[in-house]
């Protein structure tokens, strides 16, 4: 009987000092170094591609105690993230992985969960219907999240010089047919679509040449001005009685008569 009970005792005793040990070593802190050691792939994602998840949080941040109180314990992501409400999809996770969370899955036909982060791109869009606006997004921006595909794999370049920025100066992703382009556009530029007009203006002796295109072409493209924008009314009236277009005596714009 005496046996039995000092049996009994150790035995309690031991689990005791076991769960003991079991609670010591719950509460000690890990570091990400200790993560590594059972967990390779996740830390070398977030190594190469976790932007913030990299410097600003630790393992222990966000996956709370070890071992983790449920299997796969993956914390909401509004403990840290607030502001703007993303597309509702059935977790923040279903484009972005925890591990590399700018690398975002562009699998399917993406258009309503982008456009409800870039709302600028929307608006473009909606405003300037063209065929850009039937394409899903991913069909442009297939390779990866925020790369910006080159032009020339689904449209012709005018010239065979032309580059990614030439295609960027007049035409807008978002609003393609909308022509626009900066006061400081040089006219080789324009020369890639108005080969014939360039041509004939630089080889004209007159002031023209001198002139950029966007300063006569300003407002939009395919805007021709009034000769008398520039040169108000040089002749007496009764001249312009007998010849009422400035070109039936001074030819065109580009290939000037004096």
């Amino acid at each position: 009987m005496e046996k039995r009970f000092w049996f009994k005792l150790l035995v309690c005793c031991s689990l005791a000092l076991m769960g003991a040990g079991y609670a010591v070593a719950e509460e000690v802190a890990l570091a990400n170094s200790d993560c590594v050691k059972c967990h390779d792939r996740e830390p070398a994602d977030i190594a190469a591609l976790g932007a913030k998840h990299k410097t600003a949080v630790t393992c222990q941040d966000c996956h709370i105690g070890h071992p983790p109180k449920v299997e796969n314990n993956i914390p909401e992501c509004s403990m840290c993230h607030e502001g703007t409400t993303h597309y509702e999809l059935a977790g923040c996770i279903g484009c972005h992985n925890p591990h590399k969370p700018l690398e975002i899955a562009l699998t399917g036909e993406l258009t309503a969960p982008c456009l409800s982060c870039h709302d600028a791109q929307k608006a473009q869009l909606d405003a300037n219907p063209s065929k850009h606006t039937l394409l899903a997004c991913n069909f442009c921006h297939a390779e990866r999240h925020g790369v910006i595909p080159e032009c020339v794999k689904c449209h012709e370049p005018h010239s065979a010089q032309m580059t990614q920025a030439d295609c960027g100066t007049c035409h807008k992703a978002h609003m393609p047919a909308t022509v626009t382009y900066p006061e400081t556009t040089g006219n080789i530029l324009c020369a890639s679509c108005h080969q014939t007009a360039y041509d004939l203006l630089m080889a004209n002796p007159y002031k023209h040449k001198d002139v950029a295109c966007v300063s006569c072409h300003a407002d939009k493209h395919k805007t021709v001005p009034l000769c008398t924008d520039c040169h108000g009314t040089p002749h007496a009236e009764g001249i312009h009685t007998k010849f009422p277009k400035c070109g039936d005596c001074h030819s065109i714009a580009h290939d000037l008569n004096k």
